[in-house]
């Protein structure tokens, strides 16, 4: 018995390296990247060449941001906001899959011990007491006994086991890049909707404004009509004007409402008033200056592309795990232990005993199931393959289109600017004609009107050009540090269009 025993240390030496010598996965290869090597129609547009050494993705939120009411609310966002908590759930949630599976790749050992106590009948035959055999009577019998086992640990000779734990650490890893790109989410869309805000507030006030002047007018129209001078449907188009602006400063108080709402969902928490924009849109919330003629390959380093390139390796790994399936599974069974009839002398050697059941598990026939899981295991690789590329072209658009809008931005604002001194100048002219007689009432309405639109248009184009800065500052991989060895920058001027007068 003594020479079997010296030889199963050796034995199971032999079996764990054999363990680790197969892996039925194939080998990864990383997609080529489907997109090109250059946005297109940039360099037509006139967009800024690329800064040396520049990377957005190296560029904290701090920095980026710079007014200090709007990076206060982004830090408040990224602290409660409930989606990005759900998030970093997730990441633990995979991680304890990761661990549960890696503990499978080691036995699991437990101990028990018992004792027993047990009491004897009385003896056949008559009456013990008369014959004096008391002893019989009350016999008590006591059994002591201690094991040390572990049951059913797989033998993971073809690598399942350590697959299935690669596809999980895969998942894990892709889990961790879909925080971050819920992280640069969350602060692109904090940051969109506090400028929203701030917009829809300049063109409440600038409303507000223009209701006063309209009225202004009305009075004026009224006046002239109780002279005999205007006529009553001078008078009509002048109250047709203010209800007009009555209607939009309504509407616009609805819109701010419903602004403030949205900016303290995505937050996770009811801002303080004093974070809040104030009416007028910042001339420079965010840094103007971000890289543009980047190439295309910074987009494999996006989180979403990085995590969808961890779902494709995972995949691998499982189209392994399902292959070993095919092969014999190995499991071994041990226990050793000691058990007395009494409760002394437990653990001498006379009492000890072990035992070793290997047991080999071969398949021959499932239906299919097998087979199936295996076929599943590589069409997930290709839905993932194409998942891949699909976010690899998303990204590129996204990019695109914000760097496109970027290259006209600043010609639209600059045209939209000249356009509205040019009729801020003309419906002054207008109003001084209908003073001196020589103009009618409607064409001074017309030019109001129409300043009163170009006004508008130009703060929704202010807007428009500081979320494009953010969207292309998110869409490069910006936004995920949180700090930055940079100092501080100065809150930047704000100036709001001049309302017409």
């Amino acid at each position: 018995m003594s020479a079997p025993r010296r030889n199963l240390p050796v034995l199971g030496l032999a079996v764990l390296l054999l363990a680790g010598c197969v892996n039925l996965a194939p080998d990864y290869e990383s997609p080529a990247p489907v997109i090109p090597g250059v946005w297109p129609g940039v360099d037509r547009y006139g967009a800024p060449p690329a800064e040396s050494g520049a990377d957005v993705s190296m560029l904290g939120w701090r920095d980026f941001f710079v007014d200090e009411r709007l990076r206060q609310v982004v830090a408040q966002a990224l602290e409660y906001n409930r989606d990005l908590e759900v998030a970093t759930l997730n990441i633990a949630a995979a991680r304890a899959q990761v661990a549960d599976i890696n503990a499978q790749l080691f036995p699991s050992i437990s101990s028990s011990t018992s004792a027993t106590f047990s009491r004897s009948g009385r003896t056949a035959g008559g009456d013990d007491t008369a014959s004096g055999n008391l002893a019989n009577q009350n016999a008590v019998s006591e059994s002591l006994s201690t094991e040390i086992s572990f049951a059913s640990y797989e033998i993971d000779l073809f690598g399942r086991l350590r697959n299935q734990r690669d596809a999980a650490a895969q998942t894990l890893l892709a889990t961790a890049a879909d925080r971050r790109a819920a992280q640069i989410s969350l602060i692109g869309e904090v940051a969109a909707n506090w400028l929203t805000l701030a917009a829809d507030k300049a063109l409440l006030a600038l409303a507000r404004y223009t209701l006063t002047n309209r009225q202004a007018s009305l009075r004026l129209v009224n006046a002239r009509h109780d002279y005999g001078i205007a006529s009553g449907s001078d008078v009509a188009n002048a109250r047709s004007a203010v209800e007009a602006v009555r209607v939009d400063i309504a509407t616009l108080v609805g819109q701010v409402a419903q602004d403030e709402n949205a900016l303290n969902l995505v937050a996770g928490i009811t801002l303080a008033p004093q974070l809040l924009p104030d009416a007028r849109l910042p001339e420079r919330a965010v840094l103007e200056q971000l890289p543009a003629g980047v190439p295309s390959e910074v987009l494999l380093d996006r989180p979403d592309v990085i995590a969808a390139e961890y779902r494709l390796a995972g995949d691998y790994a499982s189209i392994g795990a399902a292959r070993a399936a095919f092969f014999p599974r190995i499991s071994l069974t041990a226990a050793t232990g000691w058990a007395t009839q009494g409760l002394t002398g437990l653990l001498a050697n006379d009492n000890r005993s072990w035992s070793v059941t290997p047991q080999i598990g071969i398949p021959i026939f499932d239906g299919g199931s097998r087979a199936a899981q295996l076929a599943l295991a590589r069409i997930q690789r290709e839905i993932d393959t194409a998942d891949y590329e699909r976010t690899l072209r998303t990204a590129f658009r996204e990019v695109a289109d914000a760097l496109a809008v970027r290259a006209t931005i600043d010609d639209q604002i600059t045209a939209q600017t000249a356009l509205v001194a040019a009729n801020q100048r003309s419906y002054r002219l207008s109003q001084a004609r209908y003073k001196a007689g020589t103009d009618s009432y409607l064409d001074t309405l017309i030019e109001q009107r129409t300043l009163y639109t170009s006004q508008q248009e130009a703060i929704r184009r202010r807007l428009a050009r500081a979320t494009n800065l953010v969207n292309v500052y998110k869409t490069l991989g910006g936004g995920d540090l949180a700090e930055s060895s940079r100092t501080a920058l100065p809150l930047a001027p704000t100036a709001v269009i001049a309302p017409d007068s």
